[in-house]
């Protein structure tokens, strides 16, 4: 009797035995997907896989790159993660991950790899090997990275002969991606094309066509099989600017400036005595707001090849918000505007003649300082009374508006301003010469102003999207004022918003000292 207990018991100690040594049959083979692609900075998972079906629990499985046989991504053996040997890089990144979320895991044969935070330098093949006392079967899998870029920035400069310069570049791309001119009839060939590399190891393109105006220009870039990002400009109509005021080729710049320099040397203090007194009884812009000698002549011309962006920001729009002033007003005694705590209306005094917005409805603000950043917001009305569908917001240089209702305010006479009109509901416009339609979705309820004055930027923000509207670059010099202008018709306010100091304007329960009661 103690025999057959004494057999009984060896014979279930050999059947454990061989059950915990053989966790796998002895044939089997290991299956994968490839390629996998993954963006740059998320997770993803190399799909493998053991069949038939069965239990890895027990076996040898190690992930490797290539000639990296003996330091793996990932080693599993003897039930546990052995990280001794592991490729520095990927510490903390790997574990086991699911093929599809029908997978029953490890237990199931499932010995996918799972990797996060994936980084450029993480593209190639891996190989997945799976190793038992009676077999072993490995596999390759190619993973591809991708970076999607940043948002497009298109530039409108004026050439000649009613033809527009417009470039197209993005920046922050991998693999290399695609660039596509068109406009509302054909695809358009560019005339230059350039790639360049970053430091980060991404992919930067850059692009330029001529183009003729009227017309609606759009650029594409994107990476194959990935939804593209997509820009467009409409470009006005405009007349030739004469051929001293064009600066259309390097050569005839460099002329007309060696001439303008000669002729001031001869006119000297006469010429702009003179010029003085014709500028101060229009209302211009006389040589005492900041421009002045000979850089003063060029900077006025330079000004009507302004430069035009459009696209998103990749920086935050905290970050800009961060130069936060509130700007106040100066000339508050208009009679053609009604102002109260900052809030700006036209007033009921205008002539019946009057059509359009002019200058008459325009007033100045005041920086504490002159140079350096600055942002302001503007309030363009509300959900009760509607939103504004006429104005003007930017700044000036000029020390006088004037009050003629003929008088075109531009960029190339000292106006920097984006501007709405109601007749335009799908578009915005520049004070560029030419003339630059932006076109928007929506019109914003709330716009930020950002003046780099140093640099020459002046940016334009839908605060509600924290979106960029559109930027220009110019050369300021001199005092610039902020310029605002509530239109003409529209009992939506305008409202210049201030913000405490001790409040952060990117927080929303910053609150504005304007309320309409």
């Amino acid at each position: 009797m103690g025999r057959v207990v004494m057999c009984s018991s060896f014979m279930a100690a050999l059947f454990i035995s061989v059950c915990v040594a053989a966790p796998v049959s002895e044939s089997f083979v290991v299956m994968r997907k490839t390629p996998v692609l993954v963006q740059r900075g998320h997770a993803t998972t190399l799909p493998c896989w053991l069949e038939p079906s069965q239990s890895a629990e027990g076996v040898e499985v190690r992930w490797y790159r290539t000639d990296g046989f003996h330091s793996p991504v990932m080693l599993y053996r003897g039930k546990k993660f052995e990280n001794s040997s592991q490729e520095a890089s990927y510490a903390g990144r790997v574990s086991f991950g699911l093929m599809d979320t029908a997978s029953g895991g490890l237990a199931a044969g499932d010995v996918s790899l799972k990797l996060v935070d994936v980084t450029l330098k993480d593209e190639g093949d891996y190989t997945c090997y799976v190793s038992s006392d009676q077999n072993h079967e490995s596999q390759i899998i190619h993973l591809d990275v991708t970076q999607t870029g940043n948002p497009l920035l298109l530039s409108a400069v004026w050439v000649e002969d009613n033809r527009v310069n417009v470039s197209c570049e993005s920046g922050g791309w991998y693999p290399q991606p695609n660039l596509l001119w068109s406009d509302q009839k054909q695809v358009l060939t560019h005339k230059s094309l350039k790639y360049s590399n970053e430091s980060s190891g991404l992919r930067s393109v850059h692009s330029w066509l001529l183009v003729s105006s009227p017309s609606v220009v759009s650029c594409s870039v994107g990476l194959s099989g990935e939804e593209t990002k997509k820009a467009s400009i409409r470009l006005d109509n405009t007349t030739q600017p004469s051929k001293q005021d064009s600066g259309s080729s390097v050569a005839g710049w460099v002329l007309f400036i060696l001439l303008l320099i000669a002729t001031l040397a001869g006119l000297g203090v006469l010429y702009y005595k003179k010029r003085d007194k014709k500028t101060k009884s229009k209302g211009e812009r006389a040589p005492d707001d900041g421009v002045d000698g000979v850089d003063g002549g060029v900077t006025q011309r330079l000004l009507s090849n302004e430069l035009f962006r459009e696209g998103i920001r990749r920086t935050d729009l905290s970050t800009f918000q961060k130069h936060y002033v509130n700007v106040t007003l100066v000339e508050t005694g208009n009679q053609y505007l009604t102002i109260k705590n900052l809030m700006l209306r036209d007033a009921p005094v205008q002539s019946p003649v009057e059509h359009k917005v002019t200058c008459r409805t325009a007033i100045r603000g005041k920086l504490e300082k002159s140079s350096g950043r600055h942002y302001w917001e503007v309030s363009l009305g509300n959900g009760t009374v509607g939103f504004k569908q006429s104005w003007w917001l930017g700044v000036t240089s000029t020390t006088a508006i004037p009050q003629d209702v003929d008088f075109s305010p531009t960029a190339s006479n000292g106006y920097w301003f984006l501007s709405s009109s109601p007749g335009s509901a799908d578009s915005l416009q520049f004070s560029t010469e030419p003339k630059v339609s932006l076109p928007v979705s929506s019109k914003p309820q709330t716009v930020g102003v950002y003046l780099d004055k140093d640099s020459g930027e002046l940016s334009f923000y839908d605060v509600e999207q924290r979106s960029l509207i559109g930027s220009l670059t110019a050369t300021f010099t001199g005092e610039v004022f902020p310029f605002f202008n509530p239109g003409m018709g529209d009992k939506s306010p305008m409202k210049i918003l201030h913000h405490s100091t001790e409040q952060d304007p990117s927080n929303d329960m910053a609150k504005s000292v304007d309320t309409d009661k």
